[in-house]
């Protein structure tokens, strides 16, 4: 095995009879078993980086332990990285491709949280939906505008909030001949765009793709590039959670349902870091242009599936979020929604870039990009929360609901 290097995973710390160790998710799935190392040994994945051999390897993590490791030690756990298809080498590159056609084989994206976040059984889950309704009695009037911004959050903490936007969505949706789904690509690359032709699958049944407008898109991105992270849509709950509510207005009218578009966008905290911004970045603009030339002319909904912010300790935050703090995070985010609800794309992404991101707003890419799409607006909004997001209610993520005209 020559200069192992690690693929892009995530990391999550946990305790196994009392003793930390590091869990190795794979955001792909490629492999059928997940990794635990304690956390002695996690230190050898600071050397996998493709610049050093296993023996190269033996004396980093040797040096950086400040003890002999012995290379057996080293070799063991670099075939048990390679047996879970957890480094970048032509065996992972060559699962992915057969799991890549195996997702593109399918008639359609089967449903992730079925049975798990949410009813599989279409009564249940719009028995489910009427209960998040309960208590909004406001009067919805006819919405006919152009944009909205969903939570992605769980349905059992976000699903009063979810249930008040989609409600008043409710006549936008049925009017509208496609709809686009802008949502946080967790697993995504920096700056990705992540694009798929494949029906999106829900208890209802199924929401087809614009496949041709989809094909141009890719054509502006770059065919490679629009589906290299494909198999990310295969677990993304932030698309698939508002398909589902979608699929629900258009269920409940008995109406059958338009096209959608399903787009995954990266993180932009690259940018903030580096001092750039994405209006450099030539090919969202091309992306941008063709989707603003192709969709000219169609009654076009555009559904920003985001959080807002993910503070406190579980977000690795050194402080709790008591009352003024989050008075304080609220006023923050109603400086945000202010610029979402105006479709200022620019001050959205200056505000954030002001504060470094913060607050990690999970929703800064997808807004950013929906909002650049859509231009000038004007818009309101119909909810707002704080998620409890630990035990203790010492961390939270903040949701909204909102509308753009």
């Amino acid at each position: 095995m020559t200069n192992p290097r690690l693929r892009l995973l995530d990391f999550q710390r946990i305790y196994h009879q009392g003793e930390p160790m590091w869990l190795l998710r794979d955001p792909w799935q490629l492999g059928e078993r997940q990794l635990i190392f304690p956390d002695a040994l996690a230190q050898l994945l600071l050397f996998c980086d493709g610049t050093r051999d296993a023996r190269q390897i033996q004396a980093a993590l040797s040096e950086h332990l400040d003890t002999t490791v012995p290379f057996d030690i080293v070799t063991e756990a670099l075939a048990q990285l390679d047996a879970a298809y957890l480094l970048a080498n032509d065996r992972s590159e060559a699962r992915r491709q057969a799991l890549v056609a195996g997702y593109r084989a399918q008639p359609h994206r089967p449903p992730a949280l079925a049975d798990l976040s949410y009813p599989a059984s279409p009564a249940a889950l719009d028995e489910l939906f009427r209960g998040y309704g309960d208590g909004d009695t406001a009067d919805a009037a006819a919405w006919h505008g152009r944009g909205i911004v969903s939570p992605h959050i769980d349905y059992q903490r976000g699903g009063p909030v979810y249930a008040r936007v989609w409600r008043r969505a409710a006549p936008a949706v049925l009017a509208a001949d496609l709809v686009l789904i802008f949502g946080t690509d967790h697993n995504g690359s920096a700056g990705s765009v992540t694009l798929t032709p494949l029906p999106y699958a829900t208890p209802y049944g199924v929401l087809p793709t614009d496949a041709a407008l989809i094909d141009r898109l890719a054509a502006a991105l770059g065919p490679e590039a629009a589906y290299a992270e494909e198999l990310n849509h295969r677990q993304e709950h932030s698309v698939e959670l508002s398909a589902v509510w979608l699929h629900h207005v258009f269920h409940t009218a008995g109406v059958t349902p338009c096209p959608m578009v399903p787009i995954l966008v990266g993180s932009f905290h690259h940018f903030v870091t580096s001092g750039s911004h994405p209006a450099q970045e030539e090919r969202f603009n091309r992306f941008l242009d063709t989707l603003r030339r192709e969709t000219a002319g169609r009654r076009v909904l555009v559904v920003g599936s985001v959080d807002l912010a993910h503070v406190g300790p579980a977000f690795g935050d050194a402080f709790g979020m008591d009352a003024g703090r989050r008075a304080r995070l609220r006023g923050e985010d109603e400086a945000l929604m202010t610029a979402v609800t105006a479709g200022d794309a620019a001050g959205f992404y200056r505000r954030i870039a002001a504060v470094d991101d913060r607050n990690r707003i999970c929703g800064f890419s997808p807004l950013y990009l929906m909002l650049s799409y859509l231009g000038p607006a004007t818009g309101r909004r119909v909810a707002y929360e704080h998620c409890p997001a630990d035990a203790a209610d010492t961390s939270l993520v903040s949701i909204c609901g909102l509308l753009l005209d």
